[in-house]
């Protein structure tokens, strides 16, 4: 993954509404979300989530599908995943860093990773 592409799908998840659908779109899974449930779920006008569902299909966050007369959006996540990976690759320096699944820290802060590995702190 490219800074340049790293840097726009994080540009479409810089806004609070885009966030909160991206997010609900991921809680929604592969069966993804009509446009209507989706603002009905986040109170937004259609107008407003249309703009943002734009926002984030350019940058390649979510996918849309037709089914009949519905349109169904779905987060795409294997590019979700890959900018995850990319965001964590190199993780203090590839040493073990005690990060959990959910991403917490399992250590007591704070760790010293000023020489490039996350040491504990000394005593």
């Amino acid at each position: 993954m490219e800074d340049e592409e790293v840097v726009r799908l994080l540009a479409a998840l810089a806004q609070p509404h885009r966030l909160r659908a991206f997010r609900a779109l991921v809680v929604a899974g592969p069966e993804g979300l009509t446009p209507g449930v989706l603002a009905e779920q986040l109170g937004l006008p259609a107008a407003t989530l249309s703009f943002h569902l734009k926002e984030m299909l350019h940058a390649g966050l979510i996918g849309c599908t037709r089914d009949g007369r519905h349109l169904i959006y779905r987060a795409d996540f294997v590019r979700m995943n890959t900018l995850l990976a990319f965001l964590s690759a190199n993780c203090c320096a590839g040493q073990p860093c005690g990060l959990t699944p959910a991403g917490d820290l399992s250590c007591d802060l704070p760790r010293d990773c000023s020489a490039g590995a996350c040491a504990d702190p000394a005593p």
